[in-house]
């Protein structure tokens, strides 16, 4: 039977009551619960981690102090389903967080926590960024399990529901960190938005804090003071130009499409604190770019030195040098090779159910992806919904992508865990 005439009606169900979860970060347990719940009534073995703190604060990607990381209380779940011999075959992992980002109410058409339909179309936090796409994994992996005796097939298929992908990837970082399974893990696929297209490379990023202090004075005598605006303005061009420089100097071939290949984006910027005062202070948050075989401390490095040239060049800075100090979490960039059998196995499902953009892609979002393949797991990203989607108010999906995701999914698991085609690619 076909997965959307076997799976449709149930899945939509199954994907309405996961967003209806307001599994914002730090509150995912209840949606985890629910999850667990549904994973081992399905038939799945299942299995709970949580993050450790002290392990993640050894990590590059998080901060070096433990209390700044909030672990308690949020559980990671994993479903494992095993087919003829699993240790002769592979164990593929389908990723999904089940975290999202949070949604102002006032800036949604209908409540961001209650799906709500048009024809096909799911609106709700979380329909695009990736519960939806995590509900995909489950039922690809069940409608694998329905049709096994008739199939030749030997491995594992682990389901994944992770918490704090928002936040740095809290559980996938821990899962790579520390296997929560009693057996090894040969590739992944994570479920992120990418438009039903196979994506093998995800930009990094680094955030820093920068802070510039004047002098405060009077609006009556400002000359008596040092405003900090000139200053930033100074060191914002600088970082611009030093941003058109690199999109021309660091190149990748599945980066030639986008405008801005490594974007620098000044996320927050405050300053001054009344409107009749010079202002003393400024302090913004920046996010600088990182491409696929760069490192977040490279691009640091460049990005210190044009800010100590700007320094060099204005008396004040010079005696008043700027801070310029990471914060939060850093994306490490990730990427794969195109012809990894994971990859390979996409394609080969996509183009059996009429895909045809199945050329490989790069995106200048970073996935929990990277914690997978630093561990040695080739991951590729693949799932329902546009990124465009993602993060946005009234967010939506296609219910048609998430069924079709669904069974190119549950055909790739076929193709990695078939016994004959194993043996035909050798």
């Amino acid at each position: 039977m076909e997965f959307a005439d076997a799976y449709g009606a149930e899945l939509r169900s199954f994907v309405e009551r996961l967003v209806s979860f307001r599994s914002v970060d730090g509150e995912e347990a209840a949606a985890q619960s629910w999850l667990a719940a549904r994973l081992a009534e399905y038939g799945f073995e299942t299995y709970e981690w949580a993050a450790d703190s002290a392990r993640l604060a050894g990590h590059p990607s998080f901060p070096s102090d433990p209390d700044e990381l909030a672990v308690e209380g949020r559980p990671s779940v994993g479903g494992v389903l095993s087919f003829g011999d699993p240790g002769a075959g592979p164990t593929v992992v389908l990723n999904g967080h089940v975290d999202v980002v949070p949604a102002e109410a006032e800036q949604w058409a209908s409540d961001p926590f209650a799906p709500t339909w048009d024809g096909d179309r799911l609106t709700a936090r979380g329909a695009a960024d990736m519960k939806s796409g995590l509900a995909a994994n489950v039922f690809a992996a069940r409608h694998l399990a329905a049709r096994a005796d008739e199939l030749d097939l030997d491995g594992r298929v682990v389901v994944e529901s992770v918490v704090g992908e928002e936040a740095g990837g809290i559980g996938a970082a821990t899962a790579a960190l520390s296997n929560p399974y009693p057996f090894e893990r040969d590739v992944a696929l994570v479920a992120e938005p990418t438009e039903l297209t196979p994506v093998v490379a995800s930009e990094g990023s680094v955030m820093k804090r920068l802070r510039v202090r004047g002098r405060a004075a009077h609006a009556a005598t400002r000359w008596r003071g040092e405003s900090v605006l000139p200053h930033f303005e100074a060191i914002r061009r600088a970082f611009e130009d030093l941003e058109r420089e690199r999109h021309e100097s660091v190149t990748h071939p599945l980066y030639d499409a986008y405008p801005i290949r490594w974007p620098v984006v000044f996320g927050t910027v405050r300053a001054g604190d009344w409107a009749s005062t010079v202002p003393e202070v400024l302090v913004a948050a920046v996010r600088l770019g990182v491409a696929p075989g760069e490192t977040v401390s490279g691009v640091e490095a460049a990005f210190d030195e044009r800010l100590a040239a700007v320094v060099a060049e204005r008396e004040w800075l010079r005696e008043h040098p700027p801070e310029f100090e990471r914060f939060g979490v850093q994306f490490e960039p990730s990427e794969i090779a195109a012809d990894e059998p994971v990859v390979r196995a996409v394609q080969d499902a996509m183009r059996a159910h009429g895909l045809a953009e199945t050329d490989v892609r790069g995106v200048t979002y970073g996935a929990d992806a990277r914690h997978y393949v630093e561990a040695g797991i080739p991951t590729v990203l693949f799932g329902p919904g546009s990124i465009e989607q993602a993060h946005f108010p009234n967010e939506t999906i296609e219910f048609a992508e998430v069924e079709t995701a669904g069974a190119v999914v549950a055909d790739a698991l076929e193709v990695l865990l078939s016994r004959g085609r194993r043996r035909g690619r050798r």
